[in-house]
């Protein structure tokens, strides 16, 4: 027999050591793994991490095979890793309800468990009896079945099993807006069972997404049907929310050594290279000690001050585990694989010897990793006086396994029996390299002949839906219930993916369906419920806000392709030519540079070869649902609903894919009236009212002149259809001003009456005949409205014309006319909600950003803090609006922008942890009131009448926090002069900028009146029915505007800030600063106590928003950024050498003690009484808000002095040097 070589020697020690260590606890029939003989349950994440260096030493033994024993010890091994797998997802499937129930629900209760029975892998806790939600863990399994299954293992053995690793994705898909309770199962620190947004489960739901994406889990041998799929848009999304979270781990913790599992290896989950960097710097410089590192700051667990009788941590008890937290040698194993995959071997020495300190050693020679070092219960003192200066001991697990097979792990690739690229056989090491700049494809369609004819006559040369042909063009709901069949398996009772409107990285690919290629439109294209789609320059920004994300977050194979159809809906009124605002974006487009992307427009057939596609095999043919005819499949239909969509859409593509190629010649006819296509399209709606009927309707369609059918289908894929009611209702704006009212109703010819004198309500409705006025029909329909309620029938045209069908027809037509004030009031009163309201509610929370609507203070102002319902979102907002309904309206509109800012500016929300949206309504209608010397009713109606494109620009400007102006302007139009908006930004010296940048354009008079008022509801009833404003804002009734530039400029400064949240960097560190030299501040009554720094951290996002909390008890926004100006004067005292500055600190009292001081002087100097008037809620000078900090009279200047003269008498004599 040949002689062992010295490699094979080694690897048989290392044989031994996995054997002694890890395998001799596997149980023979799950494979489980218990944690230790205290603890035999198996948990999920310990398992996985515990088999990794028996699949590395397979792998090892494969490469380094000496003799046939060696081969056969591989095989062994692998079948080991196998076993023990393949026990992780047993006990996933006897869960398979939970999987279904979490896919909708988010809830904790929920949640697949953390951990089984060994024995059985049955639970062994109850739902509510363990911090079950864990997205890490059941990532981190799925991460691995990729890259143990990509290095050839078989761990899926059936198709069944592929369902359930494909809706076990769609379990952690939505990570980045799932609050956990992470990888130490205990969610916030304090140990409560507070769940929290944890990077360390966001990252590693990203990798398992990225790693599983396309996969065919049946490895070479699968086909088709075995592979799984993930949407680039959830991986984003998780990306996105980890740039923005890091270094920070949580809300509770502001650095986690866990999340070195996200920054290198396994996960790789971080792509931008500094983030890795700045992370890593963190933790080992806030976490390590002499025997590995802490968890986190102030982690109490097995330390001599926790009290083991009980789960929870008092708040102010944090402050005791201060550098005494006990330290994991864990950590070192993960920086020992960190330093091997960055190639640095200085790191992995350094860590290794480290390490080999620190181990304990048995007397066969075992080296075993101990769960964590504590401080002895006698030496406790003196590691508080000097952090890391005494002898610590081993506590907890010997060996930990998680920890003993890493370790194993990295001694094997350290020392070259193993390749980084071998137990990384999906090349996730790679993901911080740079990508090449993306170049984004942009195919512009036209949906009829008469519209490629205008573009003709501006140079651009497009194809229409019909020439198209052999690809279809379909919205995104399609793509969306086309995903919603993906993973759905009626014998395991699996429904696929909840129904999710489509990200633009998914439409932005060529998908192969059925054989056939498809192409899906933008989301924002679709025929949308809500008013932003009304609005072609929103529709243009929305196209702008695509492509620039597209450009930045596009990293798959090929290139990106956005189709965007030009619809008659984009033309002028008079359908005469293209909107200005598309006409212009279409020339940018071909220009090359868009939105700050790389454009190449083209035809889409010319795309197909550069393009990414994706096959959705999943739909192909016979194999699409297998059990689909299996009669014996009791009850799971009829319980589930898995049949009426699923049959919707393979009859609705069976039926595309059917159909001919439609003709080129049908719909060109040159004589036809123009109106055709549109009655139509009226008939074919208003045929298409069930179901059912929808594939014998396309046969019908194809007599009507419609190209695209499949565009407008009202199944329960898409919208159902509104009857037309006939109202009396004007053409264009101009036949409205021209003529006159058909009738006056005012109360001096009275509202129609009965005899009793109540509203004769019959009578009014009949009125709306006879009312040309949309915005006279508007105020009949309130009252209506209010007293009736939507379902009163009005008879106008027999039966069944109820309020709610008279106010939809209103609410099309106003939106026709694009008159923006009766939308957004319609709107209201229809309850609208806006399509993204919960994914953009969902993406500000992700961001760490907390969202208060209404008006302050509480109350009546309500905070958001987590994801809920888009009802029940609604319902929040309509109550903290009062009722108010244009207020609601609104706030819903501003929400899904400040989302849209955040995912292409992310910067602009720097230091800002609560968005108060009341506020910035507040501050809009101000911004207009002052700037334009109107009042604030005027300039709350101004506001409600931009279009929603110049409101968000509006809201940009704000957010930016540049200096901008708005002022009135003339612009001739035809039927004359007419007064409008405009809003532009303000150069450093105060002199406007040529360009115009922001809002242009109102259609009317700032009093907006639509029409002259022939009704005039405001007296009626004592005001009963006057139409809702934001009349509940504090307003100026009226302002002076001075020519001087600078008037004002600082008063608006503070009043943004103040009502963003917007605080210099560094605050919160530095009030946490001051909190440990004084027993609190005092902010209006409300105390900060100094005890907050017993529990938080300065560095903690729980801290900063508990400031805020208490800094958002102001409601004027002015005053409270000069609090926070008073607060950094303070701050300043931390950094002198003074143990305390007293009892509570009184901040209003420091800012009335600068404004006397700021009064006194100025009335010295001669000042008249009218320019020093106070603001009466406050008492503060008005001038004083409008003072730059610096200078002479500066607030800054009065603030210091005031904090001098405060804390004198907390001061030892001769410390007023402070001065």
């Amino acid at each position: 027999m040949r002689s062992r070589s010295n490699s094979g020697v080694k690897l048989d020690n290392y044989a031994r050591i996995v054997n002694q260590t890890i395998l001799r606890y596997q149980n023979p029939v799950t494979g489980l793994l218990p944690a230790s003989g205290d603890q035999p349950d198996a948990w999920i994440r310990d398992n996985v991490y515990s088999v990794l260096s028996v699949w590395g030493l397979s792998l090892a033994y494969r490469k380094n095979a000496d003799r046939d024993e060696d081969k056969a010890k591989a095989y062994e091994l692998e079948q080991s890793v196998v076993k023990l797998m393949r026990g992780v997802l047993q006990c996933i499937m006897r869960q398979l309800d939970k999987i279904e129930k979490f896919k909708y629900s988010k809830s904790t209760s929920d949640a697949l468990h953390a951990k089984y029975n060994t024995a059985t892998c049955a639970t062994v806790v109850g739902d509510d009896q363990w911090g079950h939600l864990q997205v890490d863990a059941t990532s981190l399994f799925l991460l691995f079945l990729a890259q143990m299954t990509a290095s050839g293992l078989h761990i899926v053995y059936t198709q069944d099993e592929v369902d359930v690793v494909q809706n076990l994705m769609f379990y952690i898909e939505a990570a980045y807006k799932v609050a956990d309770y992470g990888m130490w199962e205990r969610g916030d620190k304090t140990n409560q069972g507070i769940p929290e947004l944890n990077a360390s489960s966001i990252g590693m739901a990203k990798a398992a997404l990225e790693a599983l994406d396309d996969l065919n889990l049946f490895g070479a041998k699968g086909g088709p049907g075995s592979v799984v799929h993930a949407l680039a848009d959830d991986m984003q999304h998780c990306q996105s929310i980890l740039s923005s979270m890091l270094p920070r781990a949580s809300m509770s913790k502001e650095v986690d050594a866990g999340v070195l599992s996200i920054i290198s290896y396994p996960a790789f989950a971080v792509e931008d290279l500094s983030i890795v960097d700045m992370t890593k710097e963190e933790i080992i410089s806030k976490l390590q000690g002499r025997y590995g590192c802490c968890r986190f700051l102030r982690d109490g667990h097995k330390t001599p001050k926790e009290d083991p009788s009980r789960l929870y941590y008092e708040s102010a008890e944090l402050k005791l585990f201060e550098n005494i937290e006990c330290e994991w040698p864990l950590f070192w194993t993960y920086l020992i694989l960190d330093g091997i995959f960055i190639n640095s071997p200085e790191q992995v020495q350094e860590y290794r010897e480290a390490l080999e300190g620190i181990l304990i050693k048995e007397k066969d020679g075992i080296r075993l990793v101990p769960e964590l070092y504590s401080v002895p219960a006698d030496k406790v003192n003196e590691e508080y006086l000097n952090p890391h200066s005494v002898e610590r001991v081993p506590m907890g697990k010997c060996p930990i396994k998680w920890g003993q097979s890493l370790y194993i792990l990295g001694n094997l690739l350290a020392e070259g029996f193993l390749a980084p690229g071998e137990i990384d056989p999906l090349n996730r090491r790679f993901s911080t390299i740079p990508k090449p700049d993306v170049v984004v494809q942009v195919s512009i369609l036209a949906e009829n002949e008469e519209i490629a004819e205008l573009l003709r006559r501006h140079g651009m040369e497009v194809e229409t839906v019909v020439d198209i042909y052999p690809i279809h063009v379909q919205p995104s709901r399609v793509l969306s219930h086309i995903y919603a069949r993906l993973g759905r398996n009626r014998r395991l009772g699996l429904t696929g993916r909840p129904y999710r409107r489509m990200g633009v990285l998914g439409t932005s690919k060529f998908y192969m369906i059925r054989n056939n290629v498809f192409a899906f439109t933008p989301q924002f294209i679709d025929h949308q419920q809500f008013y932003l789609a009304l609005d072609n320059r929103m529709i243009v920004e929305m196209l702008r806000t695509d492509l620039s994300y597209l450009s930045s977050r596009w990293r798959m194979t090929g290139r990106p392709t956005v189709t965007f159809p030009i619809s008659q809906t984009m033309l002028t009124e008079d359908h005469s030519d293209l909107d200005p605002a598309v006409l212009a974006t279409l020339k940018k487009l071909q220009d090359g540079y868009f939105g700050g992307a790389r454009i190449q427009t083209g035809k889409l057939s010319e795309f197909l070869t550069t393009s990414c596609f994706a096959h959705l095999s999943f739909l192909g043919g016979a194999s699409r649902n297998r059990y689909d005819d299996d009669d014996d499949v009791i009850g799971a239909k009829s319980e589930l609903h898995l049949d009426d969509d699923a049959d919707d859409l393979a009859r609705y593509l069976d039926q595309l894919l059917a159909a001919s190629s439609p003709s080129p010649a049908r719909g060109r006819q040159r004589g036809r009236p123009e109106a055709t296509p549109t009655g139509g399209l009226v008939k074919f709606r208003a045929a298409a009212t069930k179901t059912k009927e929808m594939v014998s309707l396309v046969n019908k369609a194809k007599d009507l002149d419609l190209h695209n059918v499949h565009m407008y289908l009202p199944t329960k894929l898409f919208r159902s259809p509104q009857p037309s009611l006939n109202l009396h209702l004007i053409d264009s704006p101009g036949s409205q001003a021209s003529q006159g009212p058909a009738i006056t109703v005012t109360t001096e010819s009275g509202v129609p009456r009965e005899a009793g004198g109540q509203i004769d309500y019959q009578a009014l409705a009949g009125l709306l005949q006879d009312t040309p006025s949309l915005q006279d029909q508007a105020d009949i329909l309130y009252i209506l409205y209010k007293d009736k309620g939507m379902d009163w029938d009005t008879r106008l045209h027999g039966k069944g014309t109820t309020v709610c069908s008279l106010l939809t027809e209103l609410y099309n037509k106003a939106g026709e006319l694009k008159h923006w004030g009766l939308i957004r009031m319609i709107s209201g009163m229809l309850r609208k909600k806006v399509e993204e309201l919960d994914s953009a509610c969902s993406d500000l929370l992700a961001h760490q950003k907390h969202l208060t609507v209404g008006l302050p203070p509480e109350p009546r102002e309500k905070t958001i803090t987590a994801p809920m319902p888009p009802d029940q979102m609604a319902a929040l907002i309509e109550e903290a609006s009062e009722n108010n309904i244009t207020i609601a309206i609104l706030t819903q509109e501003i929400m899904v922008f400040l989302a849209m800012n955040m995912r292409t500016q992310p910067s602009l929300f720097s230091e800002m942890f609560r968005l108060r949206i009341g506020l910035i309504i507040q501050v809009m209608a101000t911004e207009l009131a002052q700037s334009l010397n109107c009042s604030g009713e005027e300039a709350t109606e101004s506001l409600m009448s931009l279009s929603p494109s110049e409101l968000k620009n509006l809201l940009h400007h704000i957010l930016s926090g540049k200096e901008f102006g708005v002022q009135r302007s003339v612009r001739s139009v035809d039927v004359g002069p007419s007064p409008a908006i405009s809003i532009h930004e303000v150069g450093h010296v105060g002199a406007t900028k040529s360009e115009r940048a922001g809002i242009s354009q109102l259609k009317s008079d700032m009093k907006l009146s639509l029409t002259p008022h022939s009704l005039d509801i405001e007296h009626i009833e004592s005001g009963r029915y006057k139409l809702p404003s934001i009349d509940s804002l504090d307003l100026p009734t009226s302002m002076t505007v001075t020519r001087d530039t600078k008037h004002g400029q600082w008063l608006r400064r503070r009043r943004l800030d103040g009502a963003l949240n917007r605080v210099p960097v560094g605050f919160y560190q530095k009030v946490w600063k001051i909190l440990q030299k004084c027993h609190g501040l005092s902010i209006e009554g409300f105390v900060l106590p100094s005890s907050t720094t017993r529990e938080m951290t300065p560095g903690e996002i729980k801290f900063a928003v508990h400031v805020e909390t208490v800094l958002n008890r102001v409601p004027q926004p002015e005053y409270r950024q000069l609090l926070v100006e008073a607060i950094l004067v303070l701050t300043m005292l931390a950094e002198v050498e003074i143990h305390s500055l007293g009892s509570i600190i009184h901040v209003e009292r420091i800012v009335h003690i600068a404004n006397d001081m700021f009064y006194t002087d100025q009335k010295d100097l001669g000042a008249e009484e009218h320019v020093l008037e106070r603001d009466l809620s406050t008492g503060v000078c008005r001038l004083l808000y409008d003072s730059a900090p610096s200078g002479r009279f500066g607030s800054m200047t009065y603030l210091t002095k005031a904090v001098a003269v405060y804390v004198q008498d907390f001061l030892p004599s001769g410390s007023c040097a402070v001065q």
